[in-house]
């Protein structure tokens, strides 16, 4: 571990302090309020072109192993394959069939033979290069082929053990280069989807307030949280086309959600009650919907209860046609409203709105907001 300028530098990890007491000083152990970010963030049509270029510009080692799936090894994994043994250097790929914990291992098992992991697709391989990184102190680079919900830029892993999700503690990835002509060409669904995940970050932050301090409360994450939803939700229209212009401003404001989470150090910027429901269905529901699909949903809900513009929020996930009722989920009534109810038995200890409000508020909400009905 060495420091530059109050910078404390432990393989490719990047810890920037905030505390002025820290500045110039090296520590055995983390501080309170820090902040691990990627260091490079390139968004645009085309840029998957750049792949060798910013491996260079951050002086990565030379073996690489790309970790995709089936599908997104033709979207995007041969170009990146491609381009990168032009650039001199050796890659070996892996395609995973889902986000679990055996899945982890094999990707792991790679780990003396590379320098550095690109995760490659939507949620599961990305997932899975982003937790082994982080378990094996190797960079990781997040290639994007859609832009379904934050974590392609966010601290967590959402890995599968002992058939239930489990959110992992992780770090952001060392650079993201989102494609947005890749991006564009995905299913309207997961576009759909990364708007509902982004829109329910205005539920996060008020269900982020209601313990203030006590849950570590931070304006500034809140603040950043809150803009990137609503920059979304001005622009629906633009997003709605399908165009490039809807789809980078989706995954600009994505990627300024998983920052958010970095700055405040916990996922309450992006995770509110909304995911608690979401949560509930994962664990509950034999066909889950998409996590933004549910995210968004649930968000109307929450907005309800929280006394806050529910039909904006609804309005907006219809403008790109993302479920706004249990039947556009898929999933029955009593279902839906089992998951409200008792989405306060996920993390107990992370209140929200749906851990305050009696049964029967939640109950006049769901139906209030035609939710089910």
């Amino acid at each position: 571990m060495r420091c530059v300028k109050g910078r404390v530098l432990s393989g490719y990890v990047q810890q920037i302090y905030l505390n002025p007491h820290f500045v110039g000083i090296c520590m055995r152990s983390r501080p309170a309020r820090s902040m691990i970010l990627p260091r490079m963030v390139v968004t645009g049509p085309g840029v998957i072109e750049q792949i060798p270029a910013i491996i260079a510009e951050l002086d990565i080692p030379e073996r690489g192993l790309i970790v995709c799936d089936k599908n997104t090894f033709e979207i995007a994994g041969k170009q990146v394959m491609e381009y990168l043994e032009a650039g001199s250097h050796p890659m070996q790929k892996i395609e995973i069939s889902g986000a679990n914990i055996e899945e982890l291992e094999r990707v792991e098992s790679y780990s003396d033979s590379i320098d550095f992991l690109v995760g490659l697709g939507g949620g599961r391989p990305i997932d899975l290069a982003k937790q082994a990184g982080f378990n094996n102190d190797i960079p990781f680079i997040s290639i994007p082929t859609a832009a379904s919900h934050d974590g392609f830029g966010s601290a967590r892993a959402s890995i599968r053990e002992a058939g239930r999700k489990t959110s992992m503690q992780a770090v952001p990835p060392m650079a993201v280069v989102a494609d947005t002509t890749i991006i564009s060409k995905a299913p309207k669904r997961l576009l759909a989807a990364g708007v509902g995940d982004i829109i329910s970050n205005q539920t996060a932050v008020l269900d982020w307030r209601l313990e203030g301090q006590k849950a570590d409360y931070s304006e500034y994450s809140a603040a950043l949280s809150e803009m990137a939803a609503q920059l979304v939700e001005s622009g629906i229209q633009k997003v709605a086309s399908g165009n490039e212009e809807g789809v980078r401003l989706v995954v600009k404001a994505l990627i300024s959600s998983g920052v958010a989470m970095s700055i405040a150090g916990t996922s309450r910027p992006a995770s509110g009650g909304e995911h608690k429901f979401s949560h509930w269905l994962d664990a509950n529901c034999d066909s889950p919907a998409l996590h933004g699909e549910q995210c968004g949903l649930g968000s109307i809900a929450t907005m309800h209860l929280h006394g806050g513009d529910w039909e904006k929020i609804r309005d907006t996930l219809k403008a790109v046609n993302a479920p706004i009722t249990s039947k556009d989920l898929g999933i029955d009534d009593e279902i839906i409203l089992s998951a409200f109810l008792n989405a306060k038995k996920i993390r107990p200890e992370r209140i929200t709105i749906l851990d305050k409000a009696p049964q029967d508020q939640i109950e006049k909400a769901v139906l209030a907001t035609g939710i089910i009905g």
